[in-house]
């Protein structure tokens, strides 16, 4: 699959500092979810990365958008929605998501897993941002934004992997 390789270079051609959602977390997701998948791991636990990936890499573009005055109306949307294909319609035409035999309380394993993983990342972030309002506009913890959503995640990857084990 050519997704990964040009998810990393794409990554580092606008690498500028690490941020929270930052193009080193998005190589470092994705490079995560090809070794997952070597080891076996169920397409469930895969797409709940898969779906967290999408959603960082869609905001990491709008937020780039934004600050180079590249924003319209509707830029956002628009983003998270080329994201969405460009990810998932090659994992279709691949048979990575569509294969009969293959689904959690009748839908396919990874495109649950990415629906939950994109929900999931995406509260996660909005909770950092309600605990940070919270507190004075000021973490409670170092990292926060990253370790908030992703505790999220690694609970979901641990409830998957109970119920498709």
């Amino acid at each position: 699959m050519y997704l990964l390789p040009l998810l990393i270079i794409g990554g580092f051609i606008f690498v500028r500092s690490a941020q929270a959602v930052c193009p080193v977390c998005v190589v470092v997701v994705g490079a995560g979810i090809g070794i997952a998948e070597e080891f076996g791991v169920s397409d469930t636990i895969i797409g709940l990365w898969v779906g967290a990936l999408i959603i960082a890499m869609a905001w990491w573009t709008v937020n780039w958008l934004v600050k180079k005055n590249w924003c319209f109306k509707g830029c956002g949307s628009i983003t998270f929605l080329s994201y969405y294909l460009l990810i998932l319609v090659p994992l279709y035409y691949e048979g990575l998501i569509g294969k009969e035999l293959n689904t959690l309380w009748g839908i396919d394993k990874l495109l649950l897993g990415v629906l939950v993983g994109s929900a999931l990342f995406f509260l996660g972030e909005r909770y950092h941002f309600y605990l940070k309002e919270k507190n004075g506009n000021k973490v409670y913890f170092p990292f926060q934004r990253v370790v908030v959503p992703v505790v999220a995640l690694i609970i979901a990857t641990a409830v998957f992997y109970f119920i498709t084990k």
